[in-house]
């Protein structure tokens, strides 16, 4: 069979790919992959020597929550799946809050999990761990693809054909075009708190290390986990068309994304972790948004859907 990804066919959809990245756009990519990962590595025998303090933790805590709940709120449940609306204000903070996780503008992360959405453990899929087949081996690799490998592709996924919408939206593409303001402020903000707590650039550098680079790598594996792990490991209670999974380890970490067979089979569901204690703390967030007024017409549960798709 004649794939036909990456081009058009008369007059069906647009094509799924878009051009390729450049030299310069792929080489950033590469940084923002490999050098926060290195921090990561580097942080267990930094730690055990020196380095660690109360301000580095707090930081970090606080700049983790504020970036990953802007990918899990924002980029994914509001600006992805339409899972509820939001006013303006909110809006434009869950797309700047997104954007500091350094995981790409806002349009490319929606386009790109739109297409992992419309393609699900398929072909086009860009980062299923099934499209290498089933044995040990096929396996290693799809995780491998899955979790970072997919990342180095340079096929651009077409915003034109899966974002249309976000591209419409004068507030998304200003936030969209300004990434690297907001990768310069998600870096330099821990360093410069840190600084000013403890009137020190010791403290400022070990913030930036701490709050800045290892809280970014390790956002992006816990990420990363929901698309690797998430569709390889775990419970299936629901019918959904691919191989997600609930992978309960990871519920706490990923604020709720990792009840991920739940949102394969519901994706526009505003909670993922549906039954009594499945911690989804996105949905909580949520919650207090529509309390306040700001977030509107929320997709909650609803029981008779549930009962329909579920297996158990």
């Amino acid at each position: 069979m004649t794939s036909t990804i990456g081009r058009s066919t008369g007059n069906g959809p647009k094509p799924i790919i878009d051009g390729r990245r450049g030299t310069a756009e792929q080489i950033s990519v590469h940084v923002f992959v490999v050098v926060p990962f290195l921090a990561l590595l580097a942080a267990v025998p930094f730690a055990w020597g020196w380095g660690l303090g109360w301000v580095d933790v707090v930081l970090f805590a606080v700049f983790y929550c504020l970036a990953g709940l802007g990918i899990t709120v924002g980029y994914h449940r509001y600006f992805t799946h339409g899972s509820f609306k939001a006013n303006r204000a909110l809006k434009i903070a869950l797309a700047v809050m997104g954007s500091t996780a350094l995981q790409g503008p806002v349009i490319d992360w929606v386009a790109d999990h739109r297409r992992h959405h419309a393609f699900s453990d398929r072909e086009g899929d860009p980062h299923s761990p099934w499209l290498f087949g089933t044995g040990p081996a096929a396996l290693a690799k799809g995780f491998w693809h899955a979790h970072t490998g997919w990342l180095f592709d340079r096929d651009n996924t077409n915003a034109r054909r899966f974002a249309p919408d976000l591209l419409a939206d004068d507030d998304l593409v200003g936030v969209n075009r300004r990434f690297v303001l907001w990768t310069v402020v998600s870096l330099l903000a821990p360093a410069v708190l840190g600084g000013l707590v403890t009137l020190s650039w010791q403290g400022a550098l070990s913030a930036f290390f701490w709050a800045g680079l290892v809280r970014v790598a390790f956002l992006h594996h816990v990420t990363w986990s929901v698309n690797s792990i998430c569709h390889m490991i775990g419970d299936r209670p629901f019918a959904a068309r691919d191989k997600s999974a609930n992978f309960w380890p990871l519920a706490v970490l990923s604020f709720g994304e990792s009840w991920h067979n739940l949102h394969h089979a519901d994706p526009t569901c505003a909670r993922h972790g549906v039954r009594r204690g499945q911690v989804d703390i996105s949905a909580r967030l949520i919650r207090v948004f529509e309390r306040l007024g700001w977030a509107t017409n929320v997709r909650w549960p609803d029981e008779q859907r549930l009962r329909r798709i579920s297996r158990t």
